[in-house]
């Protein structure tokens, strides 16, 4: 579009009068000062003649060749990109977290996992993206806002009060179930664990919940809010059910803390009882195995000593039947070596000795490791006697 065209003026209005080939035929007026920037319009932007420009594109656009009524092509292109600007926005994104349930006409068509996806158009198809891998979590009894009375106060086994917090953690598993069977799922899943948790506590004396059946509680309410939420088909699986806090009443709670007390200190004197009792018996059973085994040493010896005895015997015993006197004689050195082995006496042959022999004094000193003697007598009044029984042996 020339900006010159006297039927089409441009946006800052009608081009100056000049001739007809739109050149302003006017002297160039001389500058009077330093340089300046362009000149400014006459006038403002002229918004009646761009509207009606644009009225009359459009009416060329619509119009039919005499100039009424709509042209069919406009109409079918109109209706081709509105078409197409539907079609498109069927595509749509699953994050990885996420599964997609499908509708058709409100009523349950597929579940989409994660990827680029697509589906008819609304109000033909809709989807509802539920996040099947995140960890909810609902809290019963109270929350960082404070204590709810009503949900934390619960009756156990033994007739007592309870004020028991506790939170639930738990996932989709299975979206379309979640989305359909259930309303406000939030609500149904809290709703489920209290209950559980109350009939759980209901079955529990007071004592295993403050001290050692915590645990076992949150194993029977989890087992029973799975339980429950499958027979409702609510597609939400239980992770995790956690106790909080478990306290009695306000008004009881001194008391009870000291009956913990007590019970903590009953089992550590079992815990000494029971060490002191492993230490003992280990003790005597190892006492008694050392007496066992030395019993079955010293009959072993016992019986080996008496075996080499009979052999020793049944050996000399042999000896002496083929040779008695060289038997005997042997039999009687050994003997006298054994006796005088230890011994500060000594023996002499008096046969042809006039003169007294004298000996030395070491000669009757106690030997080292053998126990004194009484005083050693004169060698002529010990010889005697010695030689005397040495004849009476042979």
């Amino acid at each position: 579009m020339p900006w010159n065209d006297n039927a089409n003026p441009g946006p800052w209005g009608s081009p100056p009068s000049g001739d007809d080939d739109g050149r302003d035929n006017r002297p160039p007026r001389r500058p009077t000062g330093g340089p300046r920037g362009p000149r400014r319009p006459d006038g403002g932007p002229d918004f009646s003649a761009q509207f009606d420009r644009i009225n009359e594109r459009l009416r060329r656009f619509f119009g039919g060749p005499g100039g009424d009524g709509v042209r069919p092509g406009a109409v079918a292109a109109v209706a081709g990109i509105a078409f197409a600007l539907w079609a498109v926005s069927g595509f749509y994104v699953v994050q990885p977290h996420e599964q997609a349930v499908v509708t058709t006409f409100g009523r349950f068509s597929r579940v989409e996992l994660p990827g680029l996806r697509y589906h008819l158009p609304a109000p033909i198809e809709r989807v509802e993206k539920v996040g099947v891998t995140n960890l909810n979590q609902s809290m019963v009894g109270g929350s960082n806002r404070g204590d709810l009375p009503e949900e934390s106060l619960m009756l156990t086994g033994d007739e007592n009060i309870v004020d028991l917090d506790f939170a639930v953690t738990w996932r989709v598993s299975e979206a379309d179930k979640f989305v359909f069977n259930v309303r406000d799922q939030d609500a149904a899943v809290k709703a489920v664990a209290e209950s559980a948790m109350r009939e759980v506590v209901g079955k529990t004396p007071l004592t295993d919940i403050l001290t050692t059946g915590r645990g076992r509680v949150q194993a029977q309410a989890a087992e029973l809010m799975q339980r429950t939420l499958d027979y409702w088909n609510s597609g939400v699986t239980v992770v995790e059910v956690q106790i909080r806090s478990a306290n009695p009443p306000a008004e009881v709670v001194a008391a009870f803390r000291e009956v913990a007390t007590a019970g903590q200190d009953a089992e550590s004197a079992i815990n000494e009882a029971n060490t002191y009792r492993n230490r003992v018996v280990n003790e005597a059973k190892g006492d008694a195995s050392r007496i066992v085994q030395a019993a079955q040493a010293y009959r072993e010896q016992s019986v080996r000593e008496a075996l080499g005895d009979a052999a020793r015997f049944n050996q000399i015993y042999n000896e002496y039947s083929r040779a008695p006197g060289v038997t005997r004689e042997r039999l009687y050195i050994e003997t006298m070596q054994r006796v005088l082995e230890k011994s500060n006496k000594v023996v002499i042959d008096s046969q042809g000795a006039s003169a007294p022999i004298i000996l030395p004094p070491d000669v009757f000193r106690p030997r080292a490791g053998t126990a004194a003697t009484a005083p050693a007598a004169p060698v002529q009044q010990q010889a005697a006697p010695a030689a005397a029984e040495q004849g009476a042996q042979r």
